[in-house]
């Protein structure tokens, strides 16, 4: 699992938060790693998941 560290547009989607992963932390999304992301006010998480399948974007 990746965390990444400070907050993030919670307006961001799959194809978004991909980049980031891509960009900022230079990994692959596509590897089946669970990537973090946190709002600024801390009250929300999103994780994007590749399954091998397709790609799943969980809001908690």
């Amino acid at each position: 699992m990746w965390l990444a560290t400070g907050h993030t547009d919670m307006r961001k989607g799959f194809a978004s938060l991909s980049l980031q992963v891509q960009e900022v932390l230079r990994r692959d999304p596509l590897s089946g790693h669970l990537f973090c992301f946190r709002g600024r006010r801390g009250d929300l998480l999103k994780v994007i998941w590749h399954d091998g399948q397709g790609a799943c974007l969980f809001c908690l």
